[in-house]
């Protein structure tokens, strides 16, 4: 059993990549936003309760892959409102039944990530695509980026295409 914790900043490439790697893998795909979004249509984003809500649905649907032996991909934005030990607790969580983790790094240059922001999929998962909220928080996500696990792989998304990234990390698994 497996967890892939694929990080980055906003449009880095984490969705696309995560599924593309879940299609040639067949690992459920639980994208963070499934959670932000059902927590945030009834708290304000940042909020005591959502702040708790949040981390304790995406903790209790790891401890139970794991403890069901079902492998998965996560995606995460690393971010102020997030506990910063929130990536070593689910790692913790895999481990402790046996499992394997491989953290993901994505990046992506700055003019390729405001070219990215206005896609019209971004708007599927009420992702950020405001060129000046990027670059008012650019110093928030840069600082969390830093605090991450080490990544068993770095994946430049403007050097490759999602199926290409998805194969790297495949091959770096070895599945």
């Amino acid at each position: 059993m497996h967890l892939v914790f694929i990080y980055g900043e906003p449009a880095s490439g984490k969705l696309t990549i995560a599924g593309r790697l879940a299609e040639r893998t067949g690992m459920a795909l639980f994208h963070n936003h499934l959670i932000v979004d059902a927590v945030g249509a009834v708290f304000p984003f940042g909020s005591d309760d959502f702040v708790r809500l949040r981390e304790q649905f995406w903790l209790d649907v790891m401890a139970s892959a794991a403890r069901t032996g079902r492998s998965m991909i996560f995606t995460f934005a690393p971010e102020p409102t997030v506990a910063a030990d929130f990536p070593q607790r689910a790692r913790a969580i895999f481990e402790a039944e046996g499992g394997a983790v491989t953290f993901v790094a994505l990046t992506v240059p700055s003019d390729e990530q405001v070219r990215r922001l206005a896609a019209p999929s971004r708007s599927a998962f009420g992702k950020l695509r405001s060129l000046a909220l990027l670059r008012q928080l650019k110093t928030d996500f840069t600082a969390c980026m830093a605090t991450m696990p080490a990544p068993s792989i770095v994946i430049d998304t403007a050097a490759l295409q999602p199926d290409e990234a998805a194969q790297q990390i495949i091959d770096r698994m070895q599945i």
